[in-house]
């Protein structure tokens, strides 16, 4: 029989309370500037392919559009992800980092995703014209999330 737990110390109980009470703050805090970076993210995506992408989207129901900007979607998180992984620290230094490792990866995320759609001479402008979806599509999607976590690892 294992014996009853001692009840915390005034102490401990403000302890435990400050701990969990930083650990809250600090989900919350990366928590929503991740949103933001993905809100980010979404905009510079929608720079990166022709046309506006709500409205491709949301009203055309164009699959090759919302398979590009999920693919980008995708690969940001995963660099969002990477920057508050490997920002460690104070909770205001770590939120820093990730704004910066975060800011930095779309930007070098969105650069090589346009160079490799130029390289590979697959035209995004065409690709977001079909109703149906493409198998170029389907090719700039996974190299967008590849691209995306090359970029996470870069990061760490």
């Amino acid at each position: 029989m294992t014996p009853n737990p001692q009840p915390l110390t005034a102490v401990e109980a403000v302890s435990l309370a400050e701990t969990l009470g930083r650990g809250a703050l600090a989900i919350a805090s990366y928590a929503a500037l991740g949103v933001i970076l993905m809100i980010i993210g979404f905009y510079v995506i929608d720079l990166a392919i022709p046309g506006k992408l709500s409205k491709l989207i949301r009203e055309d129901r164009n699959p090759n559009a919302t398979m590009l900007t999920a693919s980008g979607l995708t690969a940001v998180g995963l660099i969002v992800a990477a920057s508050i992984w490997s920002s460690g620290g104070a909770l205001h230094e770590g939120l820093l980092a990730t704004l910066v490792f975060g800011l930095a990866g779309i930007a070098v995320q969105t650069v090589a995703m346009v160079a490799f759609d130029r390289v590979v001479g697959i035209s995004v402008r065409e690709l977001v014209t079909e109703s149906d979806l493409q198998p170029g599509t389907r090719l700039l999607a996974v190299t967008h999330v590849v691209i995306g976590l090359i970029t996470a690892v870069a990061v760490i």
